[in-house]
This record gives structure tokens, sequence and C-alpha cells, in this order.
């Protein structure tokens, strides 16, 4: 039997593809499909000519996530730690901005963040998701047009989250650029990411003082007993994440239903659900499109590939939710929401993080739906370049203008 090809642990890897620049980032579709050409793992380089695997297959993206004895997250294990600039990473991920820490480490503290959220009450989110939205709204309906991707979807989420920190209303704004600088892994997104994290010790400190009852307070006060820097850590992790994800989401599933007026005329006869079109944009333009920071913890076989001990793999989340092997069971699939957006169960975002995430989203696209039925595209759509995220940078409309009381906002159809 003949050798895997040798991998990126090796200088210059032959057939490697540039994974960085404005062709990746303006079409990563089309850099999904050149990648899946050389079958589910491919060579590439980041930023600085930085070897990695990019991981396109569905069954090896959850292989790598349902193993992570095999392909850790901690970074000491990275056989080109040291060599690489830190100064100017190839993305904002948590590679990069948290300190390394053992698995079961890892563990313990998504099972204290999850206890946190999971302490939020699903009908007061809902009900604070929805006040959110129609504050937002009330400003837009006189005027008659609106950029929902700028001035509505990730406003949304961000007034949520910031509520939820128990953080001043006027945060929102702020954290929607800096979130956004972050997940699409700007030439600022450290910076950005700096003044998240400064924010985020500020309300810690003060939390440790005087709790109140919010997000932080709960997790400060976890029974494992969190140190600080670890608390700062994690909320600092989905206060930078979680705002652009959520809006992207948003936006995406707004720019599914203006784009197919017969979907929303499917979804105001009850013929299907906030919840099924919310699903299906995962499936087809999932917000989190690549995800880096797994390494192989020992030499092994992955698609085909010899996978060297330390090396670095990119996880395409997008392209293993669009894998043609999944052709002959996609109805099945997408039934069974058993897509990579949000991981993998016990590998992913911490429960209850992706409901959380779907019950703002799908409060935001309801308001939306419910108070202006006629929404029109009003412009060209334009994407936000980025090969790590995918969400309209602009999503302009036009819509007859509401005034007076706000419209009661109908029971979920979700």
């Amino acid at each position: 039997m003949s050798a895997a090809p040798a991998g990126p642990s090796r200088p210059g890897p032959a057939g490697a593809l540039v994974f960085h620049g404005p062709d990746v980032a303006g079409n990563p579709a089309a850099f999904c499909a050149r990648a899946r050409s050389l079958g589910p793992v491919a060579p590439i380089l980041l930023e600085g000519d930085v070897p990695a695997w990019f991981v396109t297959g569905y069954r090896e993206v959850h292989r790598v996530l349902g193993r992570p004895a095999w392909f850790t997250r901690d970074p000491r294990v990275w056989n080109r730690r040291g060599r690489a600039d830190r100064d100017r990473p190839p993305t904002p991920h948590p590679l990069w901005t948290q300190p390394p820490a053992e698995e079961p480490e890892r563990r313990r503290r998504a099972e204290a963040l999850g206890d946190a959220l999971a302490a939020i009450c699903w009908s007061d989110l809902r009900s604070l998701s929805l006040r959110v939205a129609d504050r937002l709204i009330d400003t837009l309906a006189p005027r008659g047009r609106a950029d929902l991707a700028t001035q509505y979807a990730h406003l949304v989420p961000a007034g949520v989250f910031v509520r939820l920190y128990g953080l001043p209303e006027g945060h929102a704004g702020p954290l929607v650029r800096e979130a956004a600088q972050v997940m699409d892994g700007s030439k600022d997104a450290a910076a950005a990411h700096r003044r998240i994290r400064s924010l985020v010790e500020t309300l810690v400190a003060d939390r440790r003082k005087r709790p109140r009852h919010d997000v932080p307070s709960r997790l400060l006060a976890h029974p494992y007993g969190l140190t600080d820097p670890e608390v700062i850590a994690d909320l600092t992790s989905v206060l930078a994440t979680a705002p652009t994800a959520t809006g992207d989401w948003v936006s995406g599933t707004l720019r599914l239903l203006l784009a197919d007026r017969s979907r929303a005329a499917d979804l105001a006869a009850g013929r299907s659900t906030v919840s099924q079109v919310l699903d299906e944009v995962l499936w087809h333009h999932t917000p989190v499109q690549n995800l880096l920071g797994r390494f192989a913890v020992q030499d092994c076989e992955l698609g085909g590939r010899r996978i060297g001990r330390g090396d670095l793999l990119v996880l395409g989340l997008a392209a293993a939710n669009t894998d043609p092997l999944l052709a002959p069971e996609a109805g099945r699939a997408h039934a069974s929401r058993a897509h990579v957006s949000f991981g993998r169960t016990g590998h992913g975002c911490p429960p209850p993080a992706p409901a959380m995430a779907g019950t703002v989203a799908a409060a935001a696209v309801e308001a939306l739906m419910d108070r202006l039925p006629d929404l029109r595209p009003a412009g060209e759509l334009r994407w936000r370049p980025s090969p790590w995220t995918r969400g309209p940078g602009s999503l302009p409309v036009h819509f007859t203008p509401v005034r007076g009381v706000p419209v009661v906002i109908a029971p979920p159809r979700t």
C-alpha cells in the first residue's frame, strides 16, 4: 500500500493552497471546492505561510471533533509553537487569545459556563429578545428603509448579551463593531479582542465585589470555583463571538426570505416555521465557516493523509455541511439537525449556547416579519469578506413606513 501524502509539518508542502487574501475572503465557497478536489483533507498555508490541514469532509470533521484525545485544542502540542508571528495571528480564534489548558480543565470550565447560561429562563430570554428587537424596529419603522445587517440583525443579539452580562445598553453598538473584527479575522482583530477583554475584566472585578443576577455573577459563584482569569477568558470568548455569529445567522435568514418571497409567504401562512428556515441557513450558509484550533496529539491518518504529531487543523464547517457525500441522505440529515455548525455534542459550543442563539435569532426574525411584512430588497447584497465567517455586510430594504403603537407580537411559530 502506498504511503499517505506528507503533511504540512514539513516546510513548503507540495500542492498547498493559500488560505488568505482577497480571493479566499471574497469567495470562500470557491476555495472550499478547490480544497475538496484534493480530498477530504487538504494542505493549506495560513497568513504568514503557517502550514495547516483544511478538513472539508463531513465524516472527517466529526472524527476530529469527537476525538479530543487525538485532536486537542491545547496549542502547547503545536509543532510550530513559537515560530508563528504571534503579534499578527492569522485569526483571533481562542488559540491565539487564551492560555493553554488541559482537556479536563476545558470541560470543567465549559460545564460551569453552560450552567451560568442555563440559569436564564427560556421565556425570559425570548421576551428580552423581542423587547430588544421591538425597540430597534421602533426606530426603523417610520423611515421606510433600512440596512437590516448593520441596523438590526447584529444589534439584536448584541443588545441581548449586554443585558445578560449586566452591561449598560450603550455597549451594544460598539460591541457589534469589535466582535465583527474579531470573528472576521481583520487586521485589527487582536486589538478589538483586547478591548472586549478589558471591558470584561472591569465587569468581573465589579461583580466579585457586588454580585448581581447576571451571567458573570453566576459564573463567579459557581461551585467549581473558577479563578478570575478563567472567568474573564470564558466570558470574553462568548462576548467576542456570539453577537457576530448570531447576527450573521439572523441576517442570513432575512436574506433568504427576501430572495425568495414564496418562503416568506409560506412562513406567514404557517406552511413553514422560522426554525426550519434558520436550520436551512445553518446547513447552506453557516455563519462560522471555518474553525481553527485543533492539533494532532500523535501521528495518525485522516482522510487519506498522514497527519504529523503537532500538526494544526482548520475545520471547514461550511464545507462539511455541504459535503457531496451527504447528498444521498441529505433529507434525513437535515431533518435531524446533524450539521456541524455548532461543533459536535460535548465538543462544540457549550450547551445551552446553541439553543440560546436559536431563541434570539428566531425572535429577531419573527418580530421583523410581523411588524414589517412588506420588506423588499433595495440594493445589492454585499457579503463581508472573511475566510472565517459568512454574513451580509449590508442588507438594504424598502418597506411601507409604519408609525404609532407597535403591534403585539404573535405567539412563536417555532
